[in-house]
């Protein structure tokens, strides 16, 4: 079984394998990332190799020697999620048998269903109320099976995401507009429904943090993220509006995000479609217990809110002047 700090990450240009490779190379690891039409070399400390998580051997030949692999990869857009997500998982599942090798997994809520709401544990009952939510619990009994078999795995659980990075997240793609000045908050939730936000370097450092203590771990581990609770659903939208104000000078209005365009739109849009049928995680609340993670880790990783608004409007290219000096 390899125990050295080598580690592959799949999904590496996206938001979340982005930061938690970034981390990693800065803890000291040797990181590998894969990646589609990548021109092979090594840059910004990360080992970049050619190859597409839909290609076995391709998986398989990048994690020789590694004992972490990070599987962050998602089609984009939500595109083709039915036929792509499971086999190339199963990619990274053989990859890690052969090597030993721990997968380290973002999980998220849509492997549960009204019955485990409000307070989600790492072992609440799993009753997905969506297509998507099907394929993430038929994820996680595969990589349990995995965990007897050979493998090692590390799934760890957070909210919503929103960071420097755009992605397939709320934040980027409804709250605000990545790549464009903050006019407006849409606000998807219901008036006073909590919801539950996890900032991504957050995220990778958690991740980052277990895995030095990997050692120590269940063969089959899930650690739960408490990240930023939203108490009423207004909190997020008055840091974004604070951080625009104090960046920029502009007011920022807070509107209800406009469900029916997505219906309308839906039968034309796949990420529409997609985002349209997690609308019930709007409309009540769902939070997690930290609980195991803060026993293992001693606490939770945890950037105060307003920080990471304005790291990740910086990062999104939503701020674009100068920061105004603060009033005395």
């Amino acid at each position: 079984m390899a125990r050295n700090d080598t580690v592959l990450v799949l999904g590496a240009t996206g938001g979340i394998g982005g930061e938690v490779a970034s981390q990693l190379r800065d803890a000291g690891w040797e990181v590998r990332a894969l990646k589609r039409g990548a021109t092979e070399g090594r840059r910004d400390g990360i080992t970049w190799l050619a190859g597409d998580a839909m290609d076995a051997q391709a998986v398989l030949q990048a994690a020789k020697g590694c004992s972490v692999i990070v599987h962050a990869v998602n089609p984009p857009g939500y595109r083709r999620w039915s036929e792509l997500v499971l086999p190339m998982l199963d990619n990274t599942i053989a990859a890690a048998k052969a090597e030993g090798a721990t997968i380290v997994l973002p999980g998220t809520v849509y492997n549960f269903g009204p019955d485990a709401f409000p307070l989600l544990a790492e072992d609440s009952p799993q009753h997905p109320a969506t297509r998507k939510g099907a394929i993430r619990v038929e994820m996680e009994r595969r990589l349990e099976d995995a965990s007897r078999q050979g493998a090692r795995v590390l799934i760890v659980r957070a909210g919503d995401f929103f960071g420097p990075k755009a992605g397939n997240n709320w934040f980027s793609q409804g709250l605000v507009k990545a790549g464009q000045p903050v006019k407006g908050v849409s606000y998807p939730g219901r008036a006073g429904i909590g919801h539950q936000w996890s900032y991504l370097p957050d995220v990778a450092r958690t991740m980052v943090e277990l895995l030095a203590r990997r050692d120590r771990l269940e063969a089959f581990a899930r650690f739960h993220m408490a990240g930023h609770w939203d108490a009423d659903g207004t909190r997020m939208s008055d840091a974004i509006r604070k951080v625009v104000a104090r960046r920029t000078g502009a007011k920022v209005s807070v509107s209800a995000f406009p469900w029916w365009l997505l219906t309308l739109a839906s039968p034309f849009v796949t990420t529409f479609r997609e985002m349209r049928e997690m609308r019930y995680l709007w409309q009540t609340p769902v939070g997690m217990d930290n609980a195991k993670l803060v026993a293992f880790l001693g606490r939770e990783p945890h950037t105060p809110l307003d920080e990471a608004v304005e790291a990740a409007l910086e990062g999104m290219g939503s701020l674009a002047t100068a920061p105004m000096a603060m009033a005395a």
